[in-house]
């Protein structure tokens, strides 16, 4: 199943298994192996070649915060976008760019409810472009 289709289970698509999948493809390794090397370096988090399985073949796992990250290293990709896909399939969140407001410094990633574009968000966009001006209220910087 790709992110573009859906069945019931999974109305946003299955962009956390279409991950996992496609590193097994291109690595040739077994879950087993990449279960191997599934240690999130922040937690120490380790993710078995059963979860693994598990969300390849898109079923429900229980999603902790290193468990991402396990993933991320196990297939060699992106921590973000694992992430992101993870959000995105087990919680039907969209996460992105939709205001196109990532740059060189900084990458903007915004989770909002599936359908939402740019003019859904004018607080968001308002709050975006007054940081980058360097002009947030007291309760958004770190002086607070």
């Amino acid at each position: 199943m790709s992110l573009t289709d859906t069945d019931e289970r999974w109305p946003y698509g299955t962009p956390f298994g279409d991950l996992l999948r496609a590193a097994k493809e291109e690595t040739g390794l077994s879950y087993r192996k990449l279960a191997e090397r599934a240690v999130d370096p922040a937690t120490q988090t380790r993710v078995g070649y059963t979860t693994l399985h598990r969300i390849a073949h898109d079923q429900p796992i229980h999603m902790l915060p290193g468990v991402a990250g396990a993933i991320s290293k196990a297939i060699g990709g992106d921590e973000r976008r694992v992430r992101l896909a993870a959000a995105m399939q087990y919680c039907g969140a969209v996460a992105g760019d939709p205001l196109g407001a990532s740059g060189d410094e900084a990458t903007v990633v915004v989770v909002h409810a599936p359908g939402m574009g740019a003019r859904d968000m004018p607080r968001v966009e308002a709050l975006l472009r007054r940081y980058a001006a360097g002009d947030l209220p007291p309760e958004l910087t770190d002086d607070a």
